[in-house]
Order: structure tokens, then sequence, then C-alpha cells
């Protein structure tokens, strides 16, 4: 396998592999781009069918976080790490702690933090070895980043549809939701909250099963998610779920999900674009997250409210500022939202500006 001839490969900084034995830890770090700080980005754990999916999945991933911290005038470069096994079975606490010592080897160049498969339990744990850990204040914040991510695509999602919709509220709107895990979860409850109609899929039974019990949502099979006809689809799972195929199928009006990397492809942007189909890209929109671990990491001495304070406004203004700017700017010269995302964060990233923006 060779990465620097791999697709996914993008200039990446560093590729890092690391095996302990002794707890069967199998993980993979990757730096993409550190021009304008240390790189910030979770932890993902995932049962990969083989090593080449787990390294395409961290290059793609840490690539997305770079791109995500740039447009959200953050001073981080983005990174990104994968534990290679099924979170539900293999892992232990011998493995977790094991992450935090490997941490600890990369002297700051990467900082971790919750990702899917990983829990805050995780979290503090991998802090009891590392200092280079973000996602949560001991002894006073014990949220995660997970509400975060879900707040910013729901007012990401209000914008889209004031957008594309021309309507005011989410009274009405059909949504349908790929992934009810921690972020879909809350995602659909907000929905829900303000008079949004939600189906929902999701491949792990219990988590389908408690959207439906606690918040009424109509389930659907999971291959069928996409193709249902409603207003919005959000990919709130794994990636490269909107390929040339799939957005053929789609009779939404509007693809807007928390998931990372929901393109299978550079040239889907261009093919939803065409098909008059309103891509909200995925790391403006699940920027919240990052947000969150930012503030609390590197604004440690602050109070938990000024904090707080502090993340939701910021995600206001990427969400009531950044994305409409967006929409805005490829309406105008007929190009994809996703390119004119990536064209404002590399401006950012690759211009080495050092100065922080609320919104860019």
């Amino acid at each position: 396998m060779s990465v620097f001839n791999h697709p996914e490969f993008d200039n990446h900084e560093k590729l890092v592999f690391h095996h302990d034995k002794s707890s069967g830890l199998k993980m993979i770090v990757a730096i993409h781009n550190t021009n304008l700080g240390c790189a910030l980005g979770g932890c993902r754990m995932w049962n990969y069918a083989t090593e080449e999916e787990a390294v395409a999945d961290v290059l793609r991933l840490s690539r997305g976080m770079t791109y995500k911290a740039a447009i959200t005038g953050l001073n981080l470069g983005g990174g990104k790490s994968v534990i290679i096994g099924d979170p539900h079975k293999d892992k232990t606490p011998e493995m977790i702690s094991a992450v935090g010592r490997f941490m600890n080897s990369l002297n700051g160049e990467y900082v971790t933090a919750e990702d899917v498969g990983m829990t805050g339990a995780d979290i503090k744990l991998i802090a009891r070895e590392t200092k280079y850990v973000a996602g949560f204040m001991p002894g006073t914040d014990t949220e995660g980043p997970s509400p975060y991510t879900a707040y910013g695509v729901y007012r990401g999602i209000e914008s889209a549809v004031r957008f594309k919709l021309g309507r005011q509220n989410m009274q009405g709107v059909r949504v349908g939701i790929q992934g009810v895990g921690k972020v879909g979860f809350d995602l659909a409850k907000l929905l829900i909250e303000a008079g949004a109609e939600v189906c929902a899929a999701d491949i792990y039974t219990n988590n389908i099963e408690r959207a439906e019990k606690e918040l009424g949502v109509t389930v659907v099979e999971p291959d069928a998610i996409l193709q249902q006809p409603v207003d919005i689809v959000a990919p709130c799972a794994m990636g490269a779920v909107i390929s040339q195929k799939m957005i053929s199928q789609l009779k939404a009006s509007i693809v807007a999900g928390s998931a990372n990397n929901q393109l299978a492809e550079s040239k889907d942007g261009e093919r939803l674009a065409a098909a008059d189909i309103l891509y909200v890209p995925d790391y403006v929109l699940n920027s919240g997250g990052l947000i969150k671990v930012y503030y609390q990491h590197f604004f440690a001495n602050e109070s938990f409210s000024e904090q707080k304070r502090k993340v939701v406004s910021h995600i206001d203004q990427m969400t009531q500022q950044t994305l409409p700017r967006i929409f805005t700017q490829a309406k105008e010269l007929e190009q994809s939202t996703s390119s004119i995302a990536d064209k404002l964060a590399r401006e950012r990233f690759m211009g080495n500006t050092m100065e922080q923006t609320d919104a860019v």
C-alpha cells in the first residue's frame, strides 16, 4: 500500500501507525495541516473491513478537519485518529488507556477528542494518561461535543430551509435522518420540537428503537432512508453516502447532515448543484463539536457558563452568517456550495492567516 500515491492523500504532514500488543490497540493518526496551529480532531473506533479502508477514512477525516478549523476561524490544524475494532465488542479500558499513552509520543502535534464509537467515559480515561485530549472539563463539565454538533446542524438546516424553501420556520418540514446515534438523536429531537416531521433509520436496532419510542420518529429501513420523499435528507452516520448513483435517486431539495465527508467524490458537489439540490457543506454544518472542544480546551481558565456562551455564539455566527454567504456565492457564481466552502477554507489555511475570527 503506497500512502503518497493514495487517492485520499492530500499533502498530509504525517501518518502514524501504532500497535499496542498488550491491549490489542491498532490505531492510525493522520495529521493533515498545521499551518494555523496544532492538529485537533476526534478519535473514531470503527470495525473497518480492511486496514486500507481505515487509512482512507483517516486521511479523508483529517483533511476535513483542516478545512473545518479554517472556515470556522479557529487557529487549529486538522488531524484525526481511528481505532480498528468493533466498539461494542473489542473496546477495553486497557486499550483506551493505551490511546492516551500514545498521544504523549506525538508531543502535542495532535490533540484528540470524542468521535464515533467513543464515549465521554473513554475520553476521561484517555485524559488520565495525557494532557493532549479535549472534550470535557474535569469536575465541572461532563458534557461532550455531540449536543453542540447537533445544535449547529439544526441551526444550519434552518438557514438552508430559509434559503432554498423560502420558509421561516420548521413547521411541517419533512426530514429523513440517516443514523440516530448521539448527534442524530439530538438533531431529531430539536427538529421535532420545532414542528418538523422526521423519519429515521439506523443500522443499530437499539438506536432506532430509542428514537421511535422517545421521539416518535417514523422508522425506515436503512437502505431506503436517503430515497424518502422528504424536503431534507440528513446523513448523520458514516461518510461517502452521497454518490452519483444516489443523487439520481434523491427526492429531497436539501442535503444537510452531521456525517463527515458525505460526498463520495468531489464531483458530487457539482452533481447536486446540477440537480438543483442544495448541499450544505458537511464540515461547515457539523463544526459545532469542534468549536465546543476548542473553547473547552484552550479557554479552560474560563467558567463553563462563559465557555458555553462563546460556543453557542460562534455556532450561531457560522450557521446564520457563513452558510448563507456560501449559499449566495454559489448561486451568484453558478458553482457548487462545496467548491465555494473549500475556496474560503483554503484561502485561510494556505495563506497561513493566524488572526482568529468569529466566523469566516
